[in-house]
């Protein structure tokens, strides 16, 4: 087991400072200075990749805060390693750290699509749109080598099944043309997740995401293929990135970005612990003020799972967040009228016989 001590700079190139105790593990280790030399721990630490079969592809969820109950989850862990990631604290189920591992030790699953095709296959499956992921990005760095998530994509235009996507990652334009051949067909919305405009706060909350010129680009060249591309403020962050709200809104829409939407910085058991030492490193004047204001939001604790609280949060900060967005989203039409839907009646099981002039 990593030790839980904390080192006494950031690990380069990775957002979180520590490995915090897995939470199912009965016992723990604390690393203590004996007095004998000990040899320098490198300044970076190697991505590790884990290959997994799952039995299933396809996650289900019942969450009324979600606009979708099902999703695919190509990975686990993320070398993106943003250290607001909600997604963190489930990598404790498979005997690991939602710190530095999270970021390092990751998992690929591979026979995707076909476990994929045998659902869609099912007598009783009913389309509706499919999130890709839910839960960590399918566009981060090992995409490039595995393609599962192109190969996912492949199968669903193939059959006609819509899909939702969330990145931030110019890796997708990679796939912009297959993407392009799924709009034509109303099948796919991509949004972009934009959280800051600053490159500096980007590197040590992001370390190693798109920048955020590179995001503008993807919404930019994914417009201009015809895709649906909406801007996802998430997280928005009190007395960090909050002040950049009307900025962002205003660069996305002349990017091309059809929709905006946000949610409040959320804290769900080790990210806490773990965001709380990312702002002691890099913002330590502001901690105490991040941390009230959080706080005021979430009903005096760090944190609110509640049904229909957790994405927003309640209280005066967050009243007037959402009065600047709002506002804003509304004089630059990203709250124009509602688009149509994406086309769920298009969709055949894989082994159904195909229309020979579709």
């Amino acid at each position: 087991m990593s030790s839980p001590s904390r080192p006494s700079r950031p690990i380069k190139g990775r957002g979180a400072t520590y490995n915090p105790d897995n939470r199912f593990q009965p016992t723990h280790s604390i690393a203590e200075d004996d007095g004998w030399w000990q040899e320098e721990v490198p300044g970076r630490i190697a991505t590790q990749v884990q290959l997994e079969a799952p039995r299933s592809a396809l996650s289900w969820n019942q969450s009324p805060d979600l606009g979708f109950d099902r999703s695919l989850n190509p990975y686990r862990g993320c070398e993106h390693g943003c250290i607001y990631c909600y997604a963190r604290p489930s990598h404790a189920y498979w005997d690991l750290s939602p710190g530095i591992d999270f970021e390092t030790r990751l998992i690929a699953k591979t026979g995707m699509t076909d476990r994929l095709r045998e659902e869609l296959c099912k007598p009783g499956y009913v389309c509706r749109p499919i999130n890709l992921s839910g839960n960590t990005d399918c566009y981060q760095p090992i995409e490039a080598q595995h393609g599962t998530t192109r190969s996912l994509l492949e199968l669903l235009l193939a059959c006609r099944h819509p899909v939702t996507l969330v990145t931030k990652s110019a890796l997708i334009l990679r796939d912009r043309g297959l993407l392009a051949e799924m709009a034509r067909h109303r099948l796919v919305r991509v949004f972009i997740s934009l959280t800051s405009l600053d490159n500096e706060l980007k590197r040590t909350l992001e370390p190693r995401t798109a920048s955020p010129a590179a995001r503008l680009k993807i919404i930019r060249e994914l417009h201009d293929a015809g895709v649906p591309v909406g801007v996802l403020m998430a997280p928005v962050i009190p007395a960090i990135n909050d002040s950049e709200i009307e900025t962002l809104l205003h660069r996305a829409a002349e990017a091309g970005a059809r929709t905006a939407s946000w949610t409040l910085l959320r804290l769900p058991r080790e990210v806490s612990p773990l965001f709380e030492a990312w702002l002691e490193e890099h913002y330590p004047e502001r901690a105490g003020k991040v941390m009230s204001l959080i706080r005021q939001s979430r009903g005096g604790e760090n944190n609110d799972s509640r049904f229909g609280h957790r994405m927003r949060g309640n209280g005066i900060f967050v009243d007037m967040i959402g009065q600047r967005f709002r506002r804003t989203a509304l004089r630059l039409g990203l709250e124009r009228r509602a688009e149509a839907g994406l086309d769920t009646t298009q969709f055949r099981a894989p082994h159904a016989q195909q229309d020979l002039f579709g």
